[in-house]
């Protein structure tokens, strides 16, 4: 029996496989609505046999975007064509999920395939950023944030329950919080972002107060029963390893309590200087524990890519879900790929009779 493709339940709602593919920003939206290439783009990967497939970071306000090609959903306008990307996961066998965001002190940039870095002073793409303080992330981020009033930090956080809301009417199943990769919940919660002195800087305690009390207000109008779920940068390689490790644990704990039902645990990305260790399941034995001490589910998205690779880190039970990201763009149908590296008898249930008909005469090729 293959642990990999065996069901995962989570509240009300039950996973086909342990395979999920993470939020991957396509930038290709126009103030935020979507359009037929996140259609086509999502269809497909529902198509392919994830268990689970989760639209990109969807900013909870305009300042919240990444780029100005980034979705969003703080408008009743835009739940429509979110509800038609729902819609669509859900035709082609996956749980639909979304994860909601706001880029924090990295917002305002060009496109990875166009810079990578802030939109240059003057330019009316440009827009003023947010975060905890007036502190910039630096490299190719220079542009100096906003430091937030308190009435900003409830805005926000309104921001973000207003989304929730609208996501839940789009018809989406799974809800992740964005709180990693030095956006702006990460950078209320790392020294490297925030040198406030008030009631949300200093202590670990305060850091991670933006966070408790979003994911608390966001619990209040998810329904019980549907995953309430977060993507957090638990470590940052930055030399304070277990320090972070330690207190993002406590934290994560405490999300738990305020109703937290699963971790995508990652980097935190806060500074420029950290020299992550990239390899195969790198985080992997991160991941486990935090599953271990926290008493959460867990997945990643680093470095768990391979058929068996991605059965192992399941069967060990250091992961409870793995996010496959760039494995399917490189392939929609990574599962059936997965299914027959992994010897499984007639795996053409993970995919469509039109193309499983076809595919099935032939034998995986790519790495193992």
């Amino acid at each position: 029996m293959s642990a990999l493709f065996s069901p995962f339940s989570l509240k009300s709602v039950t996973l086909r496989n342990r395979i999920a593919v993470p939020p991957m920003c396509q930038y290709s939206a126009h103030d935020g609505f979507i359009n037929d290439w996140h259609l086509a783009h999502y269809t497909g990967l529902a198509r392919g046999g994830a268990g689970l497939v989760i639209v990109e970071a969807t900013a909870v306000s305009p300042e919240g975007r990444i780029t100005p090609g980034c979705t969003g959903l703080w408008s009743d306008e835009h739940t429509a064509g979110m509800a038609k990307v729902a819609a669509a996961i859900k035709a082609g066998g996956a749980v639909a999920g979304i994860q909601i965001a706001h880029a924090g002190r990295k917002a305002s940039a060009n496109r990875p395939w166009e810079g990578d870095d802030h939109i240059a002073a003057g330019d009316p793409r440009r827009w003023e950023t947010l975060s905890p303080s007036a502190s910039a992330f630096g490299a190719n981020l220079p542009q100096v944030p906003k430091e937030m009033t308190l009435q900003d930090i409830r805005r926000v956080r309104d921001d973000f329950v207003a989304t929730a809301r609208r996501a839940l009417e789009a018809g989406f199943e799974w809800l992740e919080l964005h709180f990693a990769h030095g956006y702006l919940a990460q950078s209320f919660f790392s020294p490297h972002a925030n040198q406030r002195s008030d009631a949300y800087g200093g202590s670990a305690e305060n850091r991670g107060r933006f966070l408790l009390e979003t994911l608390e207000a966001v619990r209040a109008v998810w329904p019980e029963h549907l995953p309430l779920t977060a993507r957090f940068g638990v470590i940052e390689f930055d030399g304070n390893d277990e320090q972070t490790l330690n207190e993002s644990i406590a934290l994560v704990k405490a999300m738990r309590g305020a109703g937290l039902d699963m971790l995508s645990v990652s980097v935190g990305f806060s500074t420029p200087q950290a020299n992550i260790p990239w390899g195969p399941a790198f985080l992997a034995p991160i991941a486990e524990r935090v599953r271990r001490e926290a008493g959460l589910p867990v997945a990643t998205a680093w470095g768990v890519d391979t058929p068996k690779l991605c059965e192992q880190v399941v069967a060990a039970e250091q992961l409870d879900v793995v996010m496959v990201g760039r494995s399917h763009l490189a392939n929609p149908h990574w599962p059936y790929y997965a299914a027959k590296v992994l010897g499984l008898a007639k795996p053409s249930w993970v995919l469509p009779a039109p193309y499983a008909h076809w595919l099935e005469r032939y034998e995986p090729v790519g790495p193992q």
